[in-house]
């Protein structure tokens, strides 16, 4: 995230003093789907009308893995991701917090005076009038409104896109990856669903049943998907046909934590240290315990051989079209 730093500001005490405010809007955007980018351009419109910058605030722990942790809802994204996303979307700044204890504890009228007022010197706030806030959710839009009146500062609402007649959310995206229903996905998002990371060493073990593997840590309590899937991988620009797992590897049993596996097809260059984006097509199987390696092993090469098919079909329509 290194060309991103100069507009990633983490923490409050990191914000420099700002002369000319800001226009804000504050929420997960675990995906940066449609409904997202309905609000950023929302907000991009007011930053340019008004002449001040675009800030997006997010935060890290999000609020839910803070106070249910792994039973928090699977994130979408990581955090370099959605920053990524967000900046290339157009914002001026990703603001992060730490969510922590001292910030659960801050009451809602400390938050508009310590952040929003002296820290980000808000010009204009915007978010959706069901947004609560502060400690037990106790501000409102109202009281935002109400401040905003004495303070010299505007809050409007956030627009709202649908799909289908239903409200694009993060939460009916996860249940759409959860189906495997990726077509739909793609629809809410914007963009084919993808998991990005770099390849790390894991214990070679699909080197020694002749099925190398470039391994990816997920870095989240749990996955959106679980299982066998057929994949299409970004390096460097290529694109390239792959199968992948998504899984704790319950017959290896090392893992707590899921870890994406992904073989690539008839790929045999070292890609270790580099950052791949997977991004999912078709849902082969579930994760499955085997009672042996080899059986592991055997049904490895059969998602190979389906991944394979589904490729081989795939060139054919394109050729007919």
């Amino acid at each position: 995230m290194t060309k991103y730093n100069k507009k990633f500001i983490r923490g409050l005490h990191n914000l420099k003093p700002a002369r000319i405010g800001c226009v804000a809007t504050i929420g997960s955007f675990d995906g940066v789907h449609l409904g997202h980018r309905a609000i950023l351009k929302q907000l991009i419109d007011k930053a340019s009308e008004l002449r001040l910058p675009s800030v997006v605030m997010i935060f890290e722990p999000q609020p839910r893995e803070f106070f249910t942790g792994e039973q928090a809802p699977a994130r979408l994204m990581r955090l370099r991701e959605k920053v990524e996303e967000l900046i290339e979307v157009g914002v001026d700044k990703v603001f992060c917090l730490q969510f922590n204890r001292s910030l659960r504890s801050l009451s809602a009228i400390d938050f508009i005076e310590q952040v929003l007022i002296s820290g980000l010197k808000i010009r204009c706030l915007v978010v959706g009038d069901d947004f609560k806030f502060g400690h037990d959710r106790s501000g409102n839009y109202q009281l935002l409104k109400k401040y905003g009146c004495e303070n010299n500062f505007d809050v409007i609402d956030t627009c709202t896109l649908e799909y289908q007649d239903k409200r694009i959310s993060s939460t009916w995206i996860r249940s759409a990856i959860e189906m495997s229903d990726f077509t739909l996905a793609k629809c809410l998002l914007g963009k084919p669903f993808r998991i990005t990371g770099c390849v790390i060493y894991g214990q070679r073990l699909g080197r020694e049943i002749g099925v190398p593997t470039a391994n990816v840590q997920l870095k989240r309590y749990s996955a959106p998907l679980n299982g066998v899937f057929v994949v299409e991988v970004i390096i460097n620009g290529r694109c390239l046909p792959g199968v992948a797992n998504v899984g704790i590897r319950p017959t290896i049993g090392d893992l707590v934590k899921p870890v994406l596996e992904v073989h690539l097809l008839d790929f045999h260059e070292d890609i270790y240290g580099q950052r791949i984006h997977v991004e999912f097509k078709s849902k082969i199987r579930g994760e499955k315990n085997f009672s042996s390696v080899d059986l592991m092993a055997k049904q490895i090469h059969s998602d190979i051989q389906s991944a394979t098919k589904y490729f081989s079909k795939k060139s054919k329509k394109i050729l007919k079209k």
